[in-house]
């Protein structure tokens, strides 16, 4: 009787955790890298992003030599513009 205590409150702890860390990654503010892919290796990578709103934002896309354009909403994404890397000027590294 006296153990159950310590364990429902560990299960509580870990609920919360669980429950924060699903939050701040739904909400993007969390990102994971996998350990075996290095930054050399991605074929895309994420430049910038932009939020409008709470639920609307841009985001700048680059796709091996191709950069895209692409705006996010609770109802889909849609792509606004994509260009070829010899249109781009090379600019600062991507956000990490």
């Amino acid at each position: 009787m006296e153990a159950i205590q310590p364990i429902l409150a560990m299960c509580l702890v870990l609920g919360l955790l669980g429950g924060s860390l699903w939050w701040l990654r739904h909400k993007g503010l969390a990102q994971f890298s996998r350990p075996g892919l290095r930054q050399s290796e991605r074929k895309m990578q994420v430049v910038e992003r932009l939020p409008l709103s709470p639920g609307h934002s841009l985001h700048l896309v680059r796709v091996g030599d191709r950069m895209l354009l692409v705006a996010s909403s609770p109802g889909g994404c849609a792509l606004l513009e994509a260009s070829t890397g010899d249109e781009l000027p090379r600019g600062p590294e991507p956000v990490r």
